[in-house]
C-alpha cells in the first residue's frame, strides 16, 4: 500500500513538473521577437532596424532577455559592461589598487616620471650643492603637506556620473520594452544620465587646473551646470522626445561638450610650460574624438541605414555609439588621472 501511494505522488510531481514546464515554455512563446512593422507606434524609432524587437513584455520577461538574443542585447552589455569597469575602477581607486588604479594610465606610464624631471631641471637655478638633512626633512613635511591638501572628491565625481549614465542607459535599453509609459520614463532617465555625464567630466580637469584660481572654478563649473540643467529641463519636454529631433538632441549634447573649449584654450594658455600639457592634451583629445564619431554613428545610422535588416543584431550605429562613449569616457579618466597626480605633485605657488 505504501509503495502505491509513493508511486502516485512521484508520478503526480512529475506531472505537476512537466505542466509547469509546459506553461513556463507557453508564457514565453506569448512574447516572441517583433517585426518593426508589429511595433506600437511608441516604439517605431529606427526603421532601418527591421526584426528581433521586444513589445509589451512584462518586467520579468524582460530581466531574463539580458541573456537572450535580440536587437537590443549588445545595447545593453557595451554600457553594462561598461559600468562595470568603472566600479572596478573606483574601487581599485578607494581602496588604492594600484594595478586597477593605472588601468588607463599605464600606458604612458614614463610620461610623467620624464616630465618630473622636465620640472626639476627647469626649477634648476645654478651648481648642484649638498642638502641639509633638516632641510630636506622641511622639503618633504612641505610636499607631504601639499599632496594632503590636494582633494580627489572631483575625481570621484566624474566617477559616479560616468557610471550613473553607463547604468541608466543599460536599464533603458533592458526596460523600454515594457510600456510605453515606462519607456517614456527610462528615456528621460537616459538624457538625464548622458547630461549628468557631461557635466562631471568638467569637474576633475576645471577643479585641477584652475585649483590656484578657485575664481575660475566657480565660473566654469558654475557655467556647465547651469548649460546642463537648461538641457535637462529642455529633453524632459515630451514634444521632444520623438525621433524626428534626434539631432536636435545630439546638438544639445555637443553643445555641452563645445563649452569645454573656453576653459580648455584658457588652460592651455595659462599653463603653456606645464609638462604634463602634451599627455593631459593626448588624452582629452582621445575623448573627444570618441564621443563626435559616436555622435556622428548615432545621427547618421550608418552602416544599418545602407543595409536596412544586415545589422538588426550585430553592428548597428546605436551599438557603435556605446563603444566610443565607453572609450572617451576611459580616455578622460586617463587624463583626470594625470590632472590629480599633476596637482598633488606640483601644488600652487603661493
Amino acid at each position: 500500500m505504501d509503495q502505491t501511494v509513493c508511486f502516485f505522488t512521484v508520478a503526480n510531481t512529475r506531472n505537476s513538473s512537466s505542466k509547469e514546464t509546459i506553461r513556463r515554455r507557453n508564457r514565453e512563446k506569448r512574447y516572441p521577437l517583433l517585426s518593426f512593422h508589429e511595433l506600437p507606434d511608441y516604439m517605431k524609432d529606427n526603421d532601418y532596424i527591421l526584426n528581433y524587437y521586444r513589445a509589451n513584455w512584462p518586467l520579468k520577461v524582460a530581466l531574463r532577455s539580458l541573456f537572450q538574443c535580440h536587437n537590443e542585447t549588445l545595447n545593453i552589455w557595451t554600457h553594462l559592461l561598461g559600468f562595470l569597469v568603472f566600479v572596478g575602477l573606483t574601487v581599485g581607486n578607494l581602496a588604492d589598487v594600484p594595478q586597477v588604479v593605472d588601468f588607463i594610465t599605464m600606458f604612458s606610464g614614463q610620461l610623467p616620471s620624464s616630465a618630473e624631471g622636465n620640472v626639476s631641471s627647469k626649477l634648476s637655478l645654478g651648481p648642484v650643492k649638498p642638502i641639509d638633512l633638516q632641510q630636506k626633512s622641511s622639503l618633504e613635511g612641505d610636499i607631504n603637506s601639499r599632496e594632503t591638501s590636494t582633494p580627489n572628491w572631483p575625481f570621484y565625481v566624474f566617477l559616479c556620473g560616468s557610471m550613473f549614465c553607463l547604468l541608466s542607459s543599460s536599464m533603458c535599453h533592458l526596460f523600454c520594452c515594457h510600456s510605453r509609459r515606462l519607456n517614456e520614463y527610462l528615456l528621460q532617465l537616459d538624457y538625464v544620465g548622458i547630461t549628468i555625464m557631461i557635466i562631471t567630466s568638467f569637474f576633475p580637469p576645471i577643479y585641477y587646473i584652475f585649483q590656484c584660481t578657485p575664481h575660475w572654478q566657480f565660473v566654469y563649473l558654475t557655467g556647465i551646470t547651469i548649460i546642463g540643467t537648461c538641457t535637462v529641463i529642455t529633453l524632459l519636454s515630451p514634444a521632444l522626445m520623438s525621433g524626428k529631433f534626434r539631432s536636435f538632441r545630439a546638438l544639445l549634447f555637443v553643445s555641452m561638450g563645445l563649452f569645454g573649449l573656453i576653459p580648455a584654450v584658457h588652460a592651455l594658455v595659462a599653463n603653456w610650460n606645464d609638462p604634463y600639457r602634451n599627455i593631459t592634451l593626448a588624452y582629452e583629445s582621445a575623448m573627444a574624438l570618441s564621443y563626435l564619431i559616436g555622435t556622428l554613428f548615432y545621427v547618421s545610422r550608418v552602416p544599418e541605414r545602407w543595409k536596412p535588416g544586415w545589422f538588426d543584431l550585430v553592428g548597428q550605429s546605436h551599438q557603435v555609439f556605446h563603444v566610443f562613449v565607453v572609450m572617451g569616457a576611459l580616455a578622460h579618466y586617463g587624463a583626470a588621472q594625470i590632472f590629480l597626480r599633476c596637482r598633488t605633485q606640483i601644488g600652487c605657488n603661493n
